[in-house]
């Protein structure tokens, strides 16, 4: 995956953001307005393509949890769409690059998880009031070695 050149997301800010982190090798941009973010590079379902997108996350020991609002729009985000075809994935987290299984949470799991994600963001709260369907909570899992 490393191999391949990402297409970072189409937002003009959030392209912008994950250049600055990356051109940085992730000393700068891992901070955003005070939050923590990861850039996560998913396989696209239909290009086959990667594509790289910056996302707010937390930890619980050595996973990552990231939320798929998509600003509380009525379809999941891309990335989530892309996660659920191929869940294989990689993230850099400040300097650090993973490799990582992605997994929705559980209904069992998600409650503690998005209580924990919206104590970093509030604002998750505000997107699941405006949308219908609910919102996921991924859990991105470390691959060994």
């Amino acid at each position: 995956m490393q191999d391949e050149t990402p297409t970072d997301s189409p937002t003009g800010w959030v392209a912008a953001h994950i250049r600055r982190y990356e051109r940085s090798g992730g000393k700068e941009g891992h901070t955003w307005h005070g939050l923590d973010t990861l850039l996560l590079t998913t396989r696209g379902r239909k290009s086959g393509l990667l594509r790289r997108t910056a996302l707010i996350y937390g930890r619980v020991g050595v996973n990552l949890i990231v939320v798929g609002s998509n600003g509380g729009e009525p379809v999941h985000p891309l990335w989530y769409l892309n996660l659920a075809a191929t869940p294989e994935a990689h993230v850099q987290v400040g300097e650090e690059h993973v490799d990582v299984r992605a997994r929705t949470a559980t209904a069992e799991e998600k409650p503690e998880l998005w209580r924990r994600m919206t104590e970093i963001f509030p604002q998750y709260k505000s997107y699941q009031k405006k949308t219908t369907r609910e919102i996921p909570v991924v859990i991105l899992e470390p691959l060994a070695g």
